[in-house]
């Protein structure tokens, strides 16, 4: 059975504006339902207390070298994760060392060949 221009084109229309994101779909301002939800802010809301040393990592060879700079007043506990790239290679997860506010430590590792992934994780220390 075949289906009519116009029937084929109505359907391909109707699928069109049903892939259409939501927001993209035009609403009617009179209609009170369809008007967009507004954010609203709570009252006595505290704002996130900023935390996290910045860290970057410098592999060279099979060794890897980590510097952490805390700018923030809470101490952060940083541990260096490193994946090696051969099977036999054994991973390694650093001893948590705490970077103090304004302060700077040095992370480092390795590996007994080459080096897959690197990466420091953080955690809030207790004051």
């Amino acid at each position: 059975m075949r289906l009519s221009r116009s029937l084929a084109s109505a359907i391909a229309a109707v699928c069109l504006v049903m892939s259409l994101p939501y927001d993209a779909v035009p609403y009617d301002a009179t209609s009170h339902d369809a008007l967009p939800h507004t954010r609203v802010e709570a009252r006595g809301a505290v704002a996130p207390e900023p935390f996290g040393a910045s860290c970057r990592s410098k592999v060279t060879g099979s060794r890897v070298t980590a510097y952490c700079h805390n700018p923030y007043p809470r101490t952060d506990g940083v541990t260096l994760h490193i994946e090696c790239e051969r099977w036999w290679d054994l991973d390694s997860d650093a001893a948590q060392v705490e970077a103090g506010p304004a302060q700077t430590v040095r992370l480092a590792g390795r590996c007994w060949k080459e080096i897959r992934s690197v990466w420091v994780s953080h955690r809030k220390m207790a004051r």
